[in-house]
């Protein structure tokens, strides 16, 4: 079969030949594979760099997809091993997918479910969200940003505040839901408008958050108002320097949401829904669906805004 295949962390992956992968386990099977999204955890992972890399090589890309299993059911699937959904099969666990309408678009599911998960299993399983709180997006333009503007208003959010650097997707949060837009680097002149906020959703980390910390310590407009920030991504730096103040002054809980800190058994209990409301269109995000063979030229391309997606 053929297969997007690293064998060198500083380059693309190349589409070549690879072995025809088996189940070696009563719950696992061979799926024909019909699409795999491009997502940063997959790129990061395809150069080593990522904190749950094994660092062996060869390997093939992809941490989830689209495919159809022997049975004939189409299946969401996610994949935990060095062979992944980048290849015209490859072997999952079928405790570790889900079921499909016939009907659903594959190229959708696979293009929104990892980026959407980001957001919806850190709301369902790492804070307790209440109905008509605030919720803040940092990095609200990127295409998980886009999703949990959704995904946080869908589940009962009262105001969602989008911040990010894109103006033309910024431009387009609200019709996704988003009740105000702030753009990054106008966000010190505006931190009236979000000192409010119960919880914030952050994919950028680094100054920016430091920063965004600090506007809160110094004018928060309820000192004893509780501020849950969840730590997701890391696009502006790995790491931040935390004023001692913004965890003196307020009642601050900085949580982690990503692989380990949510245990695996609750990230595939929240599959079936989040798939529903993806399938429904409840949930939805730009894709650009591209042939396998193409993906060593596709991987260096910029993502423009629309989540790619590789079709075996």
């Amino acid at each position: 079969m053929h297969a997007a295949v690293v064998t060198d962390f500083t380059r693309p992956p190349a589409y070549q030949d690879f072995p025809t992968p088996t189940a070696t386990t009563d719950s696992e099977v061979v799926v024909d594979v019909i699409a795999a999204g491009l997502h940063p955890l997959v790129r990061s992972r395809a150069a080593g760099t990522h904190y749950t890399s094994t660092g062996d090589l060869p390997l093939v890309p992809g941490i989830d997809g689209v495919g159809r299993a022997p049975d004939g059911t189409l299946r969401y699937f996610v994949v935990a091993t060095d062979l992944g959904a980048m290849a015209e099969q490859t072997v999952i666990d079928l405790r570790r997918s889900v079921v499909l309408p016939d009907d659903a678009d594959p190229v959708a599911i696979a293009a929104a479910m990892n980026p959407a998960m980001s957001s919806w299993v850190a709301l369902r399983r790492r804070v307790s969200m209440q109905p008509g709180q605030t919720v803040v997006v940092l990095g609200a333009t990127g295409s998980a940003g886009r999703l949990a503007v959704q995904a946080a208003k869908h589940l009962g959010a009262g105001a969602v505040i989008g911040v990010g650097r894109d103006q033309k997707q910024l431009a387009a949060l609200p019709d996704l839901g988003a009740d105000d837009v702030i753009a990054l680097d106008e966000l010190p002149a505006n931190l009236d408008r979000v000192r409010s906020a119960d919880i914030v959703i952050d994919y950028i980390w680094g100054p920016p958050a430091a920063e965004l910390m600090a506007g809160f310590a110094r004018g928060r407009h309820d000192s004893a108002q509780p501020l849950t920030w969840i730590q997701i991504g890391s696009m502006a730096g790995a790491s931040a320097d935390i004023p001692a103040a913004a965890l003196r002054s307020m009642p601050l809980q900085i949580v982690g949401s990503g692989i380990g800190s949510v245990a695996v058994a609750d990230i595939v209990a929240e599959l079936p829904e989040l798939a529903a409301e993806i399938s429904k269109g409840t949930l939805r995000t730009q894709a650009r669906a591209i042939p396998l063979k193409g993906v060593e030229q596709a991987w260096q391309e910029p993502e423009n805004g629309q989540r790619v997606v590789f079709t075996p």
